[in-house]
């Protein structure tokens, strides 16, 4: 399979084109870039043979089949179509974009198209979070409440690897999209309830800087999310299921017991790496014809529980 990874020299381009090293039978033969840095250098460091500062030109291409997007949350929604419409599977980093409109003009675009369109909510894919979802599946495990913080700080357009952005992040449409994704998946459902607060909004990138969310499912299950970019202290997503039968304590692709025991999770996937397992799915599905977890359309649901929470602010 020969694939596009647009927005490649990026924090999360290189975490994709990393794992991809790990899947065989998948070879990268193009990457969009901007225009800042040695696009062509990058290229040539990591093997691949075509570089461009224009998506349409890799779309144009034909060896390729399929089309990451790493590229800034502002864009994904028309590059995600234009992919989709020059016949190509598409991948597209969370979120799949930063409004409801757009989402659902993905989601029937998809349809119309007939092509795999998947988004990457990495919290599914995490094996600290699948380890979780088997036992609810299996019927060992029920959700009280999700307790989730979610802290960065970020004052300024800095990404994950600590350089510059030309583009401004949202605290409800990129972080909170993960955990309220995920909440619905793990309770089975559209949250029931859902609301929000803002706080301060930033002078100069005008977002807020501070947010609380707060969810229920149609079981009773309860979630409490608190974002932040002001926080100056341990930084990332930190999950703890309240369940009936235990407490678990999830940070990233690691599990922990309620007493900070570390769980076993060797046999829950082929990797450890929830972006490599991201990526297994989506050319898995495009080579067997189906729907991906975490295709567009299952995703549909958290944008529209993001949409009503922002209509709440």
């Amino acid at each position: 399979m020969k694939v596009c990874v647009a927005g490649a020299s990026g924090a999360f381009g290189i975490k994709h084109l990393d794992a991809i090293k790990q899947i065989d039978g998948v070879e990268v033969t193009s990457i969009v870039g901007g225009s800042s840095g040695d696009l062509e250098g990058f290229a040539k460091e990591r093997g691949i043979g075509h570089w461009t500062t224009d998506l349409n030109e890799s779309l144009a291409r034909k060896d390729v089949d399929a089309v990451i997007l790493s590229t800034p949350t502002q864009m994904h929604a028309a590059q995600g179509v234009a992919c989709m419409r020059a016949g190509k599977h598409v991948l597209i980093e969370i979120p799949m974009a930063d409004n409801l409109k757009d989402s659902e003009n993905l989601v029937r675009v998809q349809k119309e198209a007939g092509v795999v369109g998947m988004v990457g909510h990495v919290r599914r894919f995490n094996p600290s979070h699948q380890w979780v979802h088997n036992r609810i599946k299996a019927g060992e495990l029920k959700i009280q409440q999700m307790d989730v913080q979610t802290y960065f700080f970020r004052r300024t357009n800095m990404n994950a690897a600590g350089k510059p952005r030309t583009w401004t992040d949202h605290l409800l449409w990129h972080h909170a999209c993960h955990t309220v994704d995920l909440f619905q998946y793990q309770t089975g459902g559209e949250a029931v309830h859902a609301f929000g607060l803002e706080g301060p909004h930033h002078p100069d990138l005008k977002i807020a800087m501070d947010m609380s969310i707060g969810l229920k499912a149609a079981s009773g299950a309860i979630c409490t999310l608190s974002l932040s970019f002001n926080n100056n202290g341990p930084l990332g997503t930190f999950f703890r299921y309240i369940c009936d039968n235990g407490t678990y304590i999830a940070r990233y692709d690691d599990l922990y017991d309620g007493n900070e025991k570390k769980i076993d999770l060797s046999g829950v996937a082929v990797s450890n790496n929830g972006i490599e397992l991201i990526d297994r799915e989506f050319f898995s599905a495009i080579k067997e014809g189906r729907e991906p977890n975490a295709s567009l359309a299952q995703c549909l649901p958290a944008m529209r529980t993001l949409d009503r929470i922002e209509r709440g602010f």
